[in-house]
């Protein structure tokens, strides 16, 4: 289904040719001036020179051509200039009926479809996740979600760190505390036990104590490090304690993304990039692209037009140890053999923002990714508190992810009983639904580059740009909806069936051209990797709604056809803010 921009702009050019003008001068855009018209088209200015002719009497002739256009209610010519467009009723609710019936609302699918392998999440196994992991998680499965209803192959890979100094730590405590275990045992050649050691509330204990104990004990700091060195080469009881670490964190993981209704296709881990690295390595010295720089063997990515200085990507310290940089590039070569992406995307604190330009370089110039794989850094910012400084506990600690969760699921529970009485445990899972928009959306309606404060007064409020307000909305709508149905005897197939009427009123007519502007919303999210565009459109859509609402009697209305009209518009109003929001990452309630 054409965007009805591009329906628009092919009458304005047909009427820039027949005038005698080049038609690529009849582009369309959304007026700057709403309060004026609701389209504009800027090309008699652009076409002045060329032509030697005031602008002002290119767009008369073109107004003039478009005059008895089906599509516009009026096409006028202003100084110096410009031709302000309104679109006809008429036409206007010939395209919502049209969308109305349209399983995809208008979105196109991408005529060039790509597979795109998306890297957020980026949690240690063997830690908790805590709110730094939050906006990797949010932002990385909207851009998905986004993507992927736009007609691409997109696969979410956690990336999980289980690889480096931090298994060693852990191998080193356990054996510290429990040295008869059979792990430790060298003449032990038996099966080992098949549950964990450990719960996973002790493992988030020892790994803390062991980070300690190494800053402080330089004997115990050195046997981490030989048991990490031992668990890279294959020690079989140290291998089976990885493996059990392995399962009882991801199964901990998996709950808290679930919480947060995030997914993702590849569970792997830097472990699985491992087997990827000699090869690696000694491509890169065959080929000549690596070189011996002060004992490290590094690539230089440095390029004649940087402004700063991009130290060489390093591949193996001097003492042949690898680093998160090989390990990274042999991700990439093991995700180019195993899936071919057309695209990578990391979903990565803006920090790191110098360390993804020497690795996306490394991998451009020793060829790891084919010339036309793209490579992108989708950097966001710090989530703060209201002090302005990284979000912590009360007691200044990290806080973890699941009482975040947990906080802002008793505070909209809270308001959800202090404003109606309300079944407790219906309310309790009501709270956690809108929780979840508080969340998300409080993340999401901030441009990801950008640091914000996470404020959970705002974050949960039913009124202004949140989650909450437009879940309120969409319960409204579901409300008047179901109310309808209760007193026709209708069903949602009878309100399928309604056909809306070209609009009466101003607010009206303002609601409709929103709905047609959902689909452009998402394909410039789309296009730009940028969530906070959707969620900028949905709150416009439902500032909308609440306007018509509040100036329409939906269900007194007395002529029938009206009301299904009314009807048939909030129908659509209801699945694209419902579209929405899914590819935001949540949903919303039947009742709140």
């Amino acid at each position: 289904m054409e965007q009805i921009l591009d329906l628009i702009g092919t009458y304005v050019a047909e009427a820039f040719e027949t005038a005698g003008y080049d038609r690529a001068l009849g582009k369309v855009t959304v007026s700057n001036r709403p309060d004026l018209c609701e389209y504009q088209c800027n090309g008699a200015m652009a076409g002045a020179k060329r032509y030697h002719k005031a602008p002002l009497q290119i767009a008369q002739e073109v107004a003039g051509i478009l005059d008895g256009c089906d599509a516009l209610q009026s096409a006028e010519a202003v100084k110096p200039g410009f031709l302000n467009l309104k679109l006809s009723a008429a036409y206007l609710a010939d395209y919502l009926n049209a969308m109305k019936s349209d399983d995809r609302l208008g979105v196109s699918a991408a005529k060039e479809k790509k597979k795109i392998i998306i890297d957020y999440g980026g949690a240690n196994v063997a830690k908790p996740l805590h709110v730094g992991h939050l906006r990797s998680a949010v932002i990385g499965e909207s851009v998905k979600r986004i993507l992927r209803y736009l007609g691409h192959e997109t696969i979410g890979d956690v990336h999980l760190g289980d690889w480096g100094l931090q298994m060693g730590l852990i191998i080193a405590q356990l054996r510290s505390e429990k040295p008869d275990l059979p792990y430790f045992d060298e003449a032990f050649e038996g099966e080992y036990p098949k549950e964990a050691p450990f719960t996973i509330s002790e493992l988030e204990q020892i790994y803390p104590q062991a980070s300690k104990r190494s800053k402080e004990d330089e004997a115990f700091r050195q046997e981490a490090l030989r048991s990490t060195e031992q668990l890279q080469h294959g020690n079989r009881g140290y291998r089976a304690i990885w493996q059990h670490i392995l399962d009882v964190s991801i199964a901990d993981l998996k709950k808290n993304y679930d919480s947060l209704n995030v997914s993702f296709e590849l569970w792997k881990k830097e472990s699985d990039a491992q087997p990827y690295i000699p090869g690696l390595v000694e491509y890169l010295k065959k080929e000549g692209y690596a070189h011996i720089d002060q004992g490290a063997l590094v690539v230089d990515v440095a390029e004649e037009s940087d402004t700063k200085k991009i130290p060489p990507c390093m591949i193996l310290k001097s003492d042949g140890a690898s680093l998160y940089n090989t390990t990274d590039l042999a991700t990439i070569v093991m995700r180019m053999e195993k899936w071919k992406p057309d695209h990578i995307i990391y979903v990565v604190d803006k920090r790191q923002d110098l360390y993804f330009t020497q690795v996306f370089r490394c991998a451009r110039k020793t060829k790891l990714v084919d010339e036309d794989t793209q490579l992108t850094f989708l950097g966001f910012g710090t989530m703060n508190g209201r002090d302005g400084k990284p979000f912590k506990t009360r007691d200044g600690g990290v806080m973890r992810l699941e009482n975040l969760i947990a906080e802002i699921d008793a505070e909209m529970l809270r308001k959800i009983l202090e404003n109606h009485e309300a079944d407790p445990e219906e309310a309790k899972e009501t709270a956690k639904i809108v929780a979840l928009s508080a969340i998300k959306y409080g993340d999401l309606s901030n441009q990801a580059s950008k640091d914000y404060i996470f404020d959970t007064d705002k974050f949960t409020s039913f009124e202004g740009n949140t989650g909450p307000y437009l879940l309120y909305t969409m319960v409204r709508v579901k409300s008047i909806l179901r109310k309808y149905m209760e007193e026709s005897q209708k069903t949602p197939e009878d309100l399928d069936g309604f056909v809306i009427l070209p609009a009466e009123r101003e607010s009206e007519k303002a609601l409709g051209l929103t709905l047609t502007a959902f689909a452009p919303a998402v394909a410039l999210a789309g296009e730009e990797l940028a969530p906070h565009k959707l969620c900028g459109y949905l709150y416009e859509l439902a500032n909308q709604f609440n306007s018509f609402y509040h100036e329409t009697k939906i269900l007194s209305e007395p002529l029938q056809a009206q009301k299904e009209s009314y009807l048939a518009t909030l129908v659509l109003t209801l699945r694209v803010l419902e579209c929405g929001i899914a590819l935001l990452g949540f949903s919303a309630p039947e009742k709140m």
